[in-house]
């Protein structure tokens, strides 16, 4: 099937070569939206990914991975438009609560720089109320490398490096796919790539 393979914060396209690679291999066709936070607002992305998703439906039954902030664009872009969902939805790492490490990160000029209204709206506990609820079915996975103890922002409780095993849950009744890999690279590990495929498997 189709699958559009949909980047997080500072990161780009190039970041999912290798899983497009293995998509590939499995017959699927994958393609990239890409952006960029510090040239566009996060309206805009979305406005530019209703598109996108809306000509994706009109050729048929497709899927969507989405990287960190790439899972909170596709539930705007598939909420706030009559788009035709996607048959799944596999999250890698995105923040579906707000994530506490943007709110220390939202202090720093440069990161308020390079990531614009998109790092805002991940310190902004409105912008998470008002999201849209996610219809169509889906799989969050969710690392567990991070850091944990006294020094760690995490205090004990599992991460990614980024983002919180619970800021990852849409609802308490997810269950969550956890592999022990860090939130940056998490995309190009082998026991990833293998629940994208067999999440997208259950749905061809």
């Amino acid at each position: 099937m189709k699958v559009l393979l949909i980047h997080g914060l500072g990161r780009s396209p190039f970041s999912l070569v290798q899983l497009e690679q293995q998509l590939q291999l499995a017959g699927h066709l994958p393609e990239h939206f890409g952006y960029a936070a510090f040239m566009e607002s996060y309206d805009r992305i979305v406005e530019r990914l209703q598109l996108h998703l809306k000509a994706l439906a009109q050729q048929g039954t497709y899927g969507v991975v989405a990287h960190s902030l790439g899972g909170l664009l596709v539930r705007s872009a598939l909420g706030l438009a009559n788009i035709a969902p996607p048959a799944h939805i596999i999250m890698l790492g995105t923040p579906n609560q707000p994530p506490r490490l943007a709110a220390h990160a939202w202090r720093l000029l440069p990161f308020q720089w390079f990531s614009g209204q998109c790092g805002f709206n991940l310190t902004c506990h409105n912008f998470y109320a008002a999201m849209p609820p996610l219809q169509t079915p889906y799989t969050i996975v969710a690392g567990t490398s991070g850091p944990r103890g006294v020094l760690s922002p995490f205090g004990m409780e599992l991460n990614d490096g980024i983002v919180a095993l619970s800021e990852t849950r849409l609802s308490d009744q997810d269950r969550l796919v956890q592999l022990n890999v860090w939130h940056t690279f998490m995309m190009n590990d082998r026991r990833v790539q293998e629940i994208v495929l067999q999440s997208l498997a259950l749905q061809g």
